[in-house]
């Protein structure tokens, strides 16, 4: 039912109050909790309890985020947010993608599957779905780009990938991307904080990353200075900029020259 029709749907697997505030006040009455364990004698949620399952949830509707944009929807988009979750972090938190970048990862569709979301996942697998939703679509993926890149150029959108994953080391090691700073770097975007800042170019993904952002220190935004052994990072950002080469090689052949040329670069 769309979570109350336009509401919202959250994971609360540890959960607690300073880290997500947000939808840690929004559980009250007239939201409902899925998988989330209760105290037998107090009937209080234990949000770290994960015997049941990780992918622990709450509804609740939008008028409950203190902040929230009503109403909920708008007309042709000046900002484009897509969101992956890189498990070896290596890429960007927040980067901006010019069109032909764009209609790269629109199509690679990479991102983890992770614990909590999918049954039998213990650790994120990285995996690349097509358009970032592969079963749903039934065209040929160059035509999903071309209407992409199309109205891009007509509406000059901007388009920013968003890595909610792993930052200072891969999965195991690094940590996960705080909230805050992700919905720090998303509400920049989207409010044409980051139209003016310095950015540098990453040779290796072939991206834009802005050196400053409101909210979020310098050093996240360069996943290479939050690495303790930089070698190590190169490493991995070489494994993974191969891995997205040859995956666009085997399945997109036939995909425009300058879609190609958009992507990371072995």
């Amino acid at each position: 039912m769309f979570n109350f029709e336009g509401g919202c749907y959250a994971k609360c697997i540890n959960l607690n109050p300073e880290k997500e505030p947000y939808i840690y006040n929004a559980i009250k009455a007239g939201t409902l909790v899925e998988n989330v364990v209760l105290d037998e004698d107090t009937r209080h949620p234990n949000y770290f309890d994960s015997k049941i399952t990780e992918n622990t949830r709450a509804g609740y509707p939008i008028d409950y985020i203190p902040n929230a944009a009503q109403p909920g929807k708008g007309g042709i988009p000046t900002v484009i947010i897509f969101l992956t979750a890189d498990s070896f972090g290596v890429l960007p938190p927040i980067s901006r993608l010019s069109k032909e970048a764009a209609m790269y990862h629109f199509v690679t569709g990479f991102t983890s599957k992770v614990a909590g979301t999918e049954q039998g996942i213990t650790e994120p697998i990285p995996t690349f779905s097509t358009l970032f939703g592969e079963p749903f679509m039934p065209l040929a993926p160059d035509i999903y780009a071309g209407m992409l890149g199309e109205r891009i150029e007509k509406y000059n959108t901007k388009v920013y990938l968003v890595n909610t994953g792993w930052t200072g080391s891969p999965y195991g090691i690094g940590s996960r991307m705080d909230l805050k700073y992700t919905r720090a770097m998303i509400t920049a975007a989207l409010n044409g904080q980051l139209d003016n800042v310095p950015y540098r170019h990453d040779m290796r993904f072939n991206v834009d990353i802005p050196q400053v952002c409101p909210g979020v220190p310098n050093q996240i935004l360069n996943p290479r200075a939050t690495w303790d052994n930089k070698k190590s990072y190169d490493i991995m950002a070489k494994k993974v900029a191969a891995m997205f080469y040859e995956n666009f090689k085997t399945k997109y052949p036939d995909m425009p020259e300058e879609i190609i040329q958009a992507g990371p670069r072995v």
